[in-house]
């Protein structure tokens, strides 16, 4: 049958050596220390030296109360017989050390100085009666085993400190780090979803006007195709720059190298086709450039070519305007984009997500947006700083 060792023996180390200690000490006595001894005395001896191993074993769920009692039991311990040997004189040690290491300093040092008292009486009262077992040199080598063992244990205390210190900073940093690279895939995100709005909404809603356009005149007028055969044509025109600027968008999604272009290939140089393809909805559209033009970084064109874009949506989405005017002026440090309509658009409407994709676009810049309703329409406003 396999011999089971208690848990605190399987668990704690110190309790392990101080077991090993125990029966070496035991058999030191039993075999290689025959004296004339009483029996009863041998065995209050162990009993003594045991319940004090057992006493450790306790030292983590009451540090001081453990060193108390073992320095009671040392005190019963070496004035008992002849044979003591050091053994019990460690467990105290041990008992001193791990007050240290719990950060009992204190404690650790009045029962340190309370025992060398004690010891120094002793030794006196001894040498007064014509014997003494501690010279001067034993009980200097007491006090600096004692001094040694609480600066060990404070030292293993202030290195437990440390390394606990250290694991709670690198957590806050990994949590901390965690929590950034949510912010950027958040970030990124928004980002995506507002690409992908600009790039699809424009264009879809266009195809649902033309579509939409095209069925109400062949409902009317069947026997005319022609009119039918245009809008047709346009929708599919529109849904395939939809489709070129979808792929152009993810294929910049998916570059993931810091040489790769951040942003699709749109920007104001392409106006005139926005427009167009606006004015094919039936929108009257005119685009004023002010001001000598100047050279634009790609986010600055890329966000007013968006702005632009998606102020046409809105007003052929939900102004109901038959004319509208895109006014590009430019200046030495900033770009500004006026969008009006005729329309009577909903107020209310300003609040939607394209709106605050727009604000969200020029703030990203350094930029502003307004948006608001005019006594003849709609207008949207952007101030984009070219620096």
């Amino acid at each position: 049958m396999p011999i089971t060792l208690p848990a605190v023996l399987r668990h704690d180390r110190m309790m392990q050596v101080v077991a090993v200690l125990f029966l070496l000490d035991t058999a030191v006595m039993v075999v290689g220390m025959p004296y004339a001894e009483p029996l009863w005395v041998t065995l209050l001896g162990r009993l003594l030296v045991l319940t004090g191993c057992v006493t450790l074993a306790f030292r983590e769920r009451g540090p001081v109360p453990v060193a108390v009692v073992v320095l009671l039991l040392t005190a019963l311990y070496y004035p008992l017989g002849e044979q003591d040997g050091a053994l019990m004189m460690v467990l105290y040690a041990l008992a001193l050390h791990h007050l240290a290491v719990a950060g009992r300093l204190i404690a650790a040092g009045v029962l340190a100085g309370v025992t060398l008292l004690a010891i120094a009486y002793a030794e006196a009262v001894t040498r007064a009666h014509g014997g003494g077992n501690v010279d001067d040199m034993a009980f200097l080598l007491i006090i600096g085993w004692f001094v040694g063992v609480i600066a060990f244990g404070h030292a293993t205390r202030v290195r437990q400190d440390y390394l606990q210190e250290a694991r709670r900073r690198a957590l806050a940093a990994e949590r901390e780090r965690d929590a950034r690279a949510q912010q950027v895939a958040t970030a990124e995100r928004l980002r995506i979803a507002r690409e992908l709005h600009d790039v699809l909404g424009h264009n879809i809603s266009l195809i649902h006007v033309q579509t939409a356009a095209a069925l109400h005149r062949g409902a009317k007028r069947p026997g005319e195709t022609a009119e039918l055969v245009r809008a047709l044509e346009s929708a599919r025109d529109i849904s395939r720059e939809a489709l070129r600027e979808l792929r152009a968008t993810l294929g910049v999604l998916r570059q993931v190298d810091e040489a790769a272009p951040t942003a699709p290939t749109a920007g104001l140089d392409r106006l005139p086709e926005l427009v167009d393809r606006a004015r094919a909805t039936g929108l009257d559209v005119r685009l004023v450039t002010e001001g000598e033009p100047v050279a634009l970084s790609p986010g600055v064109s890329l966000a007013a070519y968006r702005i632009v874009q998606e102020s046409l949506t809105n007003v052929t989405r939900h102004s109901g305007a038959d004319t509208a005017r895109v006014t590009v002026t430019h200046t030495p440090d900033l770009l500004r984009l006026t969008i009006e309509d005729n329309g009577t658009g909903d107020p209310g409407e300003t609040t939607g997500s394209g709106i605050a994709g727009m604000t969200e676009r020029a703030r990203a810049l350094g930029g502003v947006l307004t948006a608001r309703t005019t006594g003849t329409g709609f207008r949207v406003t952007a101030e984009l700083p070219l620096t």
